[in-house]
């Protein structure tokens, strides 16, 4: 999961308010269940001693909250008196979620809006292809790009002339492809997505992924489902996107989980991965995070570190936090310091799904490890 862009709330100091909250429901008693929830929700904020105007501001924005435009609920981040950001949810939660804290509560996030991959899914026919987002926030226009416009059908005729047209045609496939393949491209390193979904016509589609470069191709695949002509869309289609987005992060988790176990400290040699509060508030303060993995029943995720100002700021005793400059730190969970460090840093996230999920382990220990930008040798025994 990309986190950057939670680093507007990195750029304002707290304490803040966090609430996560589902959607209202259309009928009235949904909507009288709506409000009891927000008033619920405040009252939580207050009673943990957020001031009056935040708690306000956060009420204004849970009220706006529908079904329509968020149907899984959204997340508020505010603090001195303002909404610094709200985030649209993958899942809504069972119940409100409300805290007040230095730092924004994190956490829950990744629960809620899961791995979250980005899909760039490439509607193709002969003549071009029309690219679209697939995220957390919903579909995203993505741009088109359109090739040369004929000529595009083949005849049934074996006349010599007739064969000189179908060659001409199967070369303007052939360049179609191609243009696609390009703006494809394009449009991947753009977008920052993660994968890309082929779908529409059977022999346009294979012709665009062959020629798509080596890192394109490695992370695309291929539907059947769907088009791009208008009504094509389907729910089978939409089944096979969200299947290749399931697919992709369940690889991603894997491969994340291999290089860890195979760099883990413990070894006579250099390591690229490091697990247990201690050594990752080191990582953390040398910019060194990769990619944090965070196991969201892990007993250490709430595990007392002491931060200051800034997102590096961020040690196990109050005493080593002055010495990196700050003069009045503060104690937080550690899981909280640790995802705004990573935030800051353009680190990557990684849930790590607990055993009976499929996760099929318990590490990292503690439920919180990295993979790092390069490596170091171990402290002697």
């Amino acid at each position: 999961m990309h986190v950057s862009f939670l680093q507007p709330l990195f750029d304002r100091p707290g304490p803040y308010a966090t609430v996560y909250f589902g959607p209202a429901h259309t009928d009235e008693s949904g909507a009288k269940q709506h409000e009891l929830s927000v008033r619920e929700a405040c009252r939580s904020l207050e009673g943990e001693g957020a001031d009056a105007a935040t708690t306000e501001a956060v009420r204004d924005a849970l009220v706006r909250i529908g079904p329509a435009e968020d149907p899984a609920g959204r997340v508020v981040f505010a603090t001195g008196g303002e909404v610094v950001l709200s985030h649209r949810l993958s899942r809504a939660p069972q119940r409100p979620l409300a805290y007040w804290a230095p730092l924004p509560r994190l956490t829950p996030l990744l629960e809620l809006s899961g791995q979250d991959p980005v899909c760039l899914v490439a509607y193709i026919d002969r003549t071009g292809a029309d690219f679209e987002l697939r995220g957390a926030t919903g579909p995203q226009d993505a741009g088109q790009v359109e090739g040369r416009p004929h000529p595009v059908h083949r005849t049934a005729s074996a006349d010599w002339s007739e064969r000189h047209f179908q060659l001409k045609v199967e070369n303007t496939w052939d360049h179609n492809a191609g243009e696609i393949a390009e703006a494809l491209s394009t449009a991947y390193e753009e977008s920052g997505a993660d994968l890309v979904v082929l779908a529409g016509d059977p022999r346009e589609r294979p012709a665009v992924h062959h020629k798509l470069p080596d890192a394109v191709r490695q992370v695309t695949v291929e539907t059947e489902h769907g088009g791009r002509a208008a009504g094509s869309s389907s729910p089978v289609l939409e089944e096979a996107i969200e299947e290749a987005r399931r697919q992709y992060t369940h690889r991603r988790v894997e491969e994340a989980l291999d290089r860890f176990r195979a760099g883990r400290v413990g070894t006579d040699r250099p390591t690229d991965a490091v697990e247990g509060v201690p050594a990752l508030v080191e990582a953390a303060r040398e910019h060194r995070i990769d990619t944090l993995m965070v196991r969201p029943d892990g007993p250490e995720l709430g595990r007392e570190t002491w931060v200051g100002a800034q997102p590096d700021q961020v040690a196990m005793r109050r005493s080593d936090a002055r010495t990196l400059g700050e003069s009045d730190p503060t104690p937080v969970r550690a899981d909280d310091a640790l995802l705004r460090a990573a935030a800051a840093t353009a680190a990557d996230v990684l849930i790590i799904p607990p055993e009976d999920d499929g996760g099929g382990s318990d590490i990292p220990t503690g439920g919180l490890g990295a993979l790092l930008r390069w490596t170091y040798e171990p402290a002697p025994a």
